[in-house]
């Protein structure tokens, strides 16, 4: 198994060999161009995020600048998701992320990690692992996603979290570590925030 094959395996490698060197620069020039581009040419930067990512649905939107090891090669996004300033992906591995879900404003959802033993990181060795998001979650402004985690649908991560393990589906997770705070219920058809009500007559869709 090469290098390159082992990137994505979750197998310990060597990330700086040529093949794998020439190719993520590649990925890092269209990405240094994407966010070159200016807030009134939308269309060019859809154009562009089909090109650089791996998968990418319709209506999505992502706002420069954009982080991204490998430009958004190894990225699967849905539709309609939407992701805030400073997004940084380390997407070294696979990053899934499911239909709907928001991401806030300085948000790291990081697949690669190095081994404890010091030994092996003076050599420079790393390993990566896929990271799951599903579908219609809201991962709230400076949150930390490691690798491996997998979180469910229409979950919500409180801002400045560190999520370390999985979290499951219909949660409010908050904290560093990440933990549940509690289930999405009824109380949240009620009120959108603190003590403000939902006034269903005035939604428009």
């Amino acid at each position: 198994m090469t290098q390159k094959e082992k990137m994505t395996s979750g197998e310990l490698y060597l990330p700086d060999g040529e093949e794998i060197m020439t190719e993520q620069l590649q990925c890092l020039d269209r990405l240094y161009d994407f966010n070159q581009t200016r807030p009134t040419e939308p269309d060019k930067r859809e154009k562009m995020l089909k090109e650089m990512f791996g998968d990418i649905g319709e209506n999505c939107y992502i706002e420069p600048p954009l982080h991204a090891n490998w430009g958004g090669k190894h990225c699967h996004f849905g539709k309609n998701v939407y992701a805030n300033f400073n997004l940084t992906l380390v997407d070294d591995s696979h990053i899934y992320v499911g239909d709907y879900t928001m991401i806030g404003p300085n948000v790291v959802i990081a697949t690669a990690g190095h081994p404890i033993l010091p030994e092996l990181r003076e050599k420079a060795y790393q390993y990566n692992m896929p990271i799951h998001i599903g579908r219609n979650c809201w991962i709230g402004a400076g949150a930390l996603i490691m690798p491996g985690v997998t979180i469910g649908d229409n979950t919500v991560i409180g801002a400045g979290s560190v999520v370390t393990k999985d979290i499951p589906a219909n949660v409010v997770a908050v904290g560093n570590p990440c933990r549940v705070l509690r289930e999405i219920g009824e109380h949240d058809r009620e009120f959108y925030f603190k003590d403000k009500r939902i006034d269903y007559s005035k939604l428009g869709r």
